[in-house]
């Protein structure tokens, strides 16, 4: 299986991104699953990774090397961007799996859920923060010695965090409503065949030719809530 992780910067958020969807993938029972982070084209920051036309290109450019595509961007604390993600998944997806998820509040969060925090820093409140980033992140890479490595110490903190998702999704809060009404999937790479049929493999003619989103995917309600997870407890239920 081959994955596209798009973020919105690629230069600092692939650190934490590619080592979190590889450990992800592992758990889901994908262990051979190529993650690529998106660098060419490179989107220059949140406005160009929620423009339907630029990521439009990137999935037409990558599609037929690809059966997941995943965008993942800050939420910066904006209430109406999980809804503007639903519709990115509705009109850029098409027959594709393509995901878009947001970080509460930014990516740096998820690297703090699977790291072992200083006393003294409570989870709710460095979730709550906006700007995490600044304000949490940099201040534990300095503590660790690690702020002048790869990706303002990213690298190290994020392969760190990445052995620990376990508690990454547990830091998510259990009372999402975004699936209420619709089945819950067991597996984001089942996809839609014919009772009996066996399916094709992955790249063929026939698996690229049909609706590779899976039942669920399709018939998921739309408009539903904004539920406060962006992390990747929320994520990672739709994946395994």
């Amino acid at each position: 299986m081959n994955v596209l992780v798009i973020p919105e910067d690629f230069r600092n958020d692939q650190y934490v991104l590619k080592p979190l969807f590889e450990r992800l993938l592992r758990d889901a029972g994908r262990p051979t699953a190529c993650v690529r982070v998106c660098q060419n084209p490179r989107l220059g920051g949140v406005d160009q990774a929620l423009n339907p036309d630029r990521l439009g290109d990137i999935v037409r450019r990558y599609d037929g090397m690809t059966d997941l595509f995943i965008l993942c961007v800050d939420r910066d604390g904006e209430e109406g961007r999980r809804r503007r993600l639903d519709r990115l998944e509705r009109e850029v997806g098409g027959d594709r799996v393509f995901l878009a998820e947001n970080a509460w509040e930014e990516i740096e969060t998820w690297a703090l859920a699977g790291l072992a925090l200083p006393g003294g820093w409570r989870w709710k409140t460095v979730r709550a923060e906006v700007h995490v980033k600044e304000r949490y992140f940099e201040v534990l890479a300095r503590e660790r010695g690690v702020a002048d490595g790869p990706g303002g110490g990213r690298k190290a903190l994020g392969a760190e965090a990445a052995r620990r998702v376990p508690a990454i999704r547990g830091s998510a809060p259990r009372t999402s409503t975004r699936w209420r009404g619709a089945s819950r999937p067991r597996r984001v790479f089942v996809l839609p065949r014919r009772e009996g049929a066996a399916a094709p493999p992955l790249g063929s003619r026939a698996r690229r030719s049909c609706d590779r989103r899976p039942a669920w995917w399709r018939a998921r309600p739309p408009g539903a809530p904004e539920t406060p997870l962006g992390e990747p407890g929320r994520l990672a239920r739709r994946v395994p």
